[in-house]
């Protein structure tokens, strides 16, 4: 058997000219918009290069966890507002047939992906922005971001499954509040609702995310994968149908290799070592 190699594990990023960064170093994909100057807007070619950014980390086995991050200012403030009133002069029917095609899909990914992710929040996020920070499973922002649900302010509806996640952190009182009346939550009443873990300074905020990432990274990937399915299953659920859900994610990750090593480490009183499978 050949030693494992000891090199850390790196794919560079795309060119900076790209909407959406992808670095993958140790285990952790950091997933960037990069429209720092749009304030990382999701005009179509954004949000086509996001949706298969996400889906090529959700099938590639060396990813361990995944971070969101933005770049500049912003992490994300949805929708490319200028893109759009000109689709919506052409009368573009993509103008719709985002939610479905792009939308949706993403946060799909998020939500269900087998791996934890992480949003790291470096400024505002608002629209579906907030909504892609609101699928990841823990949410860490700078103390000068916040959160806008913009959506009515526009005189549309929720999407980005603002409607399913937001509910489950806040409440349904607090979260109807929000998307009816829109108004930018600083990052302390954002913490104080349960909208994020952590709030840190900018200058805390690579150290804190990267610490977690790696925490993850190194932990039991397919053991977080069944616990994120559990739990969002159990949040629509009755408690037997929850329990058959635990059971059958219970025998999955009893299957598992990462499972047996832990239990021989336990008894040697050593550390696991997880390899995510």
């Amino acid at each position: 058997m050949t030693e494992p190699d000891t090199a850390p594990d790196v794919h560079t990023s795309p060119p900076r000219s790209e909407v959406v960064l992808l670095d993958l170093i140790d285990g952790v994909a950091t997933v960037t918009f990069n429209r720092p100057d749009a304030m990382n807007a999701l005009d179509i070619a954004t949000k086509d290069l996001l949706l298969a950014t996400l889906r090529q980390v959700a099938e590639d086995p060396a990813v361990r966890c995944v971070v969101l991050t933005g770049s500049g200012r912003a992490f994300c403030v949805g929708q490319d507002l200028r893109e759009h009133i000109g689709l919506l002069a052409g009368h573009d029917d993509s103008l719709w047939t985002t939610v479905p095609e792009h939308y949706n899909p993403i946060v799909e990914l998020l939500l269900t992906m087998n791996k934890p992710v992480i949003a790291a929040i470096n400024g505002v996020a608002a629209g579906a922005g907030a909504s892609f920070a609101f699928a990841a499973d823990l949410r860490i922002i700078v103390d000068t971001g916040g959160f806008n649900l913009a959506f009515a302010g526009i005189a549309l509806s929720c999407d980005s499954g603002s409607s399913w996640t937001l509910p489950r952190l806040i409440g349904m009182a607090k979260a109807k509040e929000l998307l009816m009346f829109p108004r930018t939550v600083p990052a302390d009443e954002a913490l104080e609702l349960g909208m994020v873990n952590r709030v840190v300074s900018a200058e805390e905020l690579p150290t804190e995310v990267g610490e977690l990432a790696r925490t993850l990274a190194a932990g039991p990937t397919m053991a977080y994968g069944a616990i994120r399915r559990s739990v969002a299953f159990s949040a629509g659920h009755p408690l037997s149908e929850s329990l058959a859900q635990e059971a059958d994610q219970m025998a999955v990750t009893g299957a598992s290799q990462d499972h047996a090593s832990a239990v021989a480490a336990f008894i040697a009183k050593e550390k696991p070592v997880f390899q995510g499978r």
